[in-house]
């Protein structure tokens, strides 16, 4: 299979497909640029906007698939993807086709098989950022795949936002990405339900966000540390046990219960503890806790 059909350093032609929010973001930052962008989308109104600072505008899918060696898809799902690229197969074959549709793992790889078959090169993606910080140092791509397919087309990524290679393996940028927002989702709840909790002495949210802020910072060396050892799987205290977290996420749930802010977060969070504990982590560190995430649900 030829997985890099344009290599060097000069920014290759591309065409956008898909033109919501972030596919305009995307096709903007190729043509700030100076990324030479041909774009598509089913509504075609979408585009004017791109055409009018530089893009061309294909007529159908076929012909902006046909215009760029480079093809970045940005659509509603794998679904729509495969209903838009699979019937443009031949068109594709020795392009490759940088697919940044939020999926899953498997539907990744699933279409990877179906490029190989297909002599396509396929990268897929995952893009941290919202649409107004794409093409600015804001912006995070993530990005799975044969290493050589990412050398051949790096630097026109790069008008995207900082690109990180994740691996060969095809379903890693949707694991980094539902990971990574996992993360963020963990966080605001937390921070959400600590403003209602002083919002009940009367403490203003914007008062709580700094010292939040402050925190959650510092939170970043425990999961440097943690992280070691779950490699290793040895979880020495060097902190605190789980058993002292486990007596102050019941301060947590008892404030919660009494002020009337709702108990099912900090309850879930003492019930992973109580988990730990029961299966003999009581004098652990905190990240031996992973081996309850690591169990199915009951």
């Amino acid at each position: 299979m030829n997985s890099t059909p344009r290599t060097g350093s000069a920014r290759a032609a591309v065409s956008v497909v898909g033109l919501g929010l972030m596919g305009q973001a995307l096709a903007g930052a190729f043509l700030g640029s100076e990324v030479p962008t041909t774009v598509w989308n089913r509504s075609p109104e979408k585009a004017e906007g791109l055409v009018a600072k530089g893009a061309v505008a294909a007529p159908s899918a076929a012909d902006a698939v046909a215009a760029s060696p480079l093809v970045v898809v940005c659509l509603t799902d794998y679904d729509v993807f495969r209903t838009v690229l699979e019937p443009l197969a031949d068109a594709l074959r020795g392009k490759t086709v940088v697919n940044l549709t939020s999926g899953h793992s498997d539907g990744a790889r699933e279409i990877a098989r179906w490029a190989a078959e297909h002599d396509i090169a396929y990268l897929d993606g995952a893009i941290m950022a919202i649409p107004p910080v794409i093409g600015t140092e804001h912006a995070t791509l993530l990005y799975a795949g044969a290493r050589d397919v990412f050398d051949a087309y790096e630097t026109t990524l790069a008008a995207l936002g900082a690109a990180t290679h994740l691996g060969e393996d095809h379903g890693l940028a949707s694991l980094y990405d539902v990971a990574l927002l996992g993360i963020m989702w963990g966080v605001l709840n937390s921070f959400l339900h600590g403003a209602a909790l002083l919002e009940t002495a009367g403490v203003k949210a914007s008062a709580f966000a700094p010292l939040a802020n402050d925190w959650i910072a510092a939170v970043t060396n425990f999961v440097s540390a943690y992280a070691g050892q779950i490699d290793e799987g040895s979880y020495p205290a060097h902190d605190a046990t789980v058993e002292t977290h486990r007596a102050t996420m019941a301060h947590l749930l008892h404030e919660s219960g009494a002020t009337g802010v709702g108990t099912e977060l900090p309850a879930f969070v003492k019930e992973l503890a109580d988990r730990a504990i029961a299966a003999g982590r009581g004098g652990d560190s905190y990240a031996a806790v992973i081996e309850q995430f690591r169990k199915p649900a009951a």
